[in-house]
């Protein structure tokens, strides 16, 4: 009975199986080593298969793990051995004697075995182009009243991309696959061989998304368009992929990271991709499970990407980090309910906040990034100003000029060994040109989590003003503000040191407290700066 399509997401194969049963007999298959025939190789092999599916799957593990793909052959059909008894020899050949010795070996074993032939999409495949003739061989075997699809070749491995080198790399993907699978880079000459109920057209087959094998393999389900050839809208164009299980992403343009947002979501992702020029593109986007957060990233699905307009405000900072706004995936990293939900922050007037809730003993940091900015990295994280009020956090961000920068939250437990990991990202952006925000006051070590800054914020005080200080700062006995002269502040009823100092006294106005009444030992908190009389390059920005 022939599968339906597309794919009913109800497994991988075309018939129910446990890989674990197979356990024994694949580790048997690959210790057996007969090269004086095919007749005695098949004889060996079985001796460990009590049924048909077990034939097939000891010589389907032999040959995966037994041959190798003749690259020299693939630039020079004349060298090339596809016969059966030659290629057991030799062990090396290409598509048509991997299906050509397999269909010999089923027949030996009492398996009905077809040797199919058809066009693919493998390594010389690009997107757009039409296909001419036939290029591939692979196999269809009879079990259990139905016919069933494998390909041998692309189950034993890979060539690099100048064709020049075999990568010895099995792809259980390839073996009794999904019709409705296999359709998505094995298209058969003769129609009938699709196993789909409503066969393809080669156009539609040319015309639909290509999916790697490994798409599936890392838990993908479904990606939006299912298209190969895509195009922009306004400068952007839109990817969601969805997942039965968590996963994380990358994406290539051209080869190269960046212009695109990616952006997590519960069962799988959304890619926003902004390309900063016209014409023809290459989106290539990997994936892997985030239960094997040591594994590599695999090559999961291509498009071609056809882009008429630009749009310049979206021109992403190469340095910001992946993925981008609050998911399940910052949340494993310790941040909870983080605001804004929106990855992209617009702000007219340079200025904004981001608000979460940290877990248990973590410990963060914050950095704010530029691929354009004048201004230096260390002197651009005094434009974040960090308040910890129990497990609540509260961030306020003031941009040193206009432009896009890249916000970075880094957390890891507090006792953990290594690095911090980045934990949350935001795509900050304002395109307001009168943005020159100064920088926060400099607060030092002694500047504990539950204090609070209420005013003034700017770091850089006017000259010759009188200017009024209001801070939260729990558990401390006197407070006081210095700039020449000591001025006392005073404790309200509502819990908040006050006061005032004129900041003629000198360059620079310190905050500092002591947390006993009836101690010498005071600590410098916060120390601001005051701008000259010819006004500073990081003067207030008013509006």
């Amino acid at each position: 009975m022939d599968q339906a399509y597309p794919w009913d997401r109800s497994s991988l194969k075309s018939m129910s199986l446990d890989l674990q049963h197979f356990k024994k007999l694949d580790a048997y298959a690959l210790k057996v080593n007969v090269r004086n025939s095919i007749e005695n190789l098949v004889s060996v092999l079985l001796r460990e298969a009590h049924n048909d599916i077990e034939k097939v799957r000891a010589i389907w593990m032999w040959t995966c793990h037994n041959m190798e793909y003749d690259v020299d052959g693939f630039h020079d059909r004349a060298k090339v051995a596809c016969i059966p008894a030659d290629v057991l020899q030799s062990r090396k050949s290409i598509c048509c004697g991997y299906a050509a010795l397999f269909a010999k070996m089923c027949s030996i074993a009492g398996i009905e075995c077809k040797k199919l032939s058809g066009y693919a999409k493998g390594y010389s495949y690009k997107i757009g182009n039409g296909f001419q003739d036939t290029n591939h061989t692979w196999n269809s075997v009879y079990l259990d009243g139905r016919w069933h699809l494998l390909d041998s070749t692309w189950g034993s491995g890979s060539v690099n991309d100048s064709c020049t080198q075999f990568i010895c790399r099995y792809n259980e993907f390839y073996f009794l696959t999904h019709p409705a699978l296999f359709i998505n880079d094995h298209f058969p000459k003769e129609h009938k061989w699709q196993l789909l109920k409503q066969t393809l057209t080669l156009q539609q087959f040319e015309y639909n998304l290509w999916y790697k094998s490994a798409f599936y393999s890392v838990g993908l389900v479904a990606a939006s368009p299912n298209a190969s050839i895509i195009s922009t809208d306004n400068g952007k164009a839109t990817v969601l992929i969805e997942s039965h299980s968590p996963a994380l992403f990358q994406c290539n343009m051209n080869g190269i990271k960046g212009n695109c947002l990616i952006m997590l979501q519960r069962n799988g992702v959304r890619l926003e991709v902004y390309p900063q020029q016209t014409g023809t593109h290459s989106l290539q986007i990997f994936a892997k499970a985030f239960k094997d957060k040591e594994a590599n990233y695999s090559h999961v699905l291509e498009y071609s990407l056809k882009c008429s307009s630009v749009d310049k405000n979206m021109c992403l900072p190469q340095t910001l980090l992946y993925p981008v706004g609050p998911s399940w995936h910052t949340e494993e990293n310790g941040i909870l309910k983080a605001l804004p939900t929106s990855p992209i922050i617009h702000t007219d007037d340079g200025r904004c906040n981001v608000t979460f809730t940290r877990s248990t003993d973590l410990d963060f940091f914050v950095t704010l990034e530029s691929d354009t900015s004048i201004v230096p990295e260390d002197r651009r994280r005094h434009h974040i100003w960090k308040t910890c009020r129990e497990d609540q956090v509260e961030l306020k961000i003031h941009l040193p000029h206009a432009g896009n920068f890249a916000l970075h939250i880094w957390a890891k437990k507090r006792f953990d060994p290594g690095d911090h990991d980045c934990a949350l990202s935001y795509l900050l952006s304002s395109q307001n040109k009168n943005v020159k925000w100064p920088v926060f006051p400099q607060y030092f070590t002694n500047w504990e989590d539950g204090y609070e800054l209420v005013e003034p914020l700017a770091g850089i005080l006017p000259s010759n003003s009188l200017t009024q200080f209001k801070l939260k700062l729990p558990g401390i006995a006197t407070a006081w503000v210095q700039c020449g002269e000591i001025h006392p502040l005073t404790l309200s009823q509502d819990g908040f040191w006050e006061g005032a100092c004129h900041t003629s006294g000198g360059s620079q106005v310190t905050i500092g407290v002591s947390k006993s009444a009836d101690s010498n030992v005071f600590w410098s908190l916060l120390e601001y700066k005051v701008e000259s009389h010819e006004k500073s390059s990081y003067s207030t920005t008013s509006f």
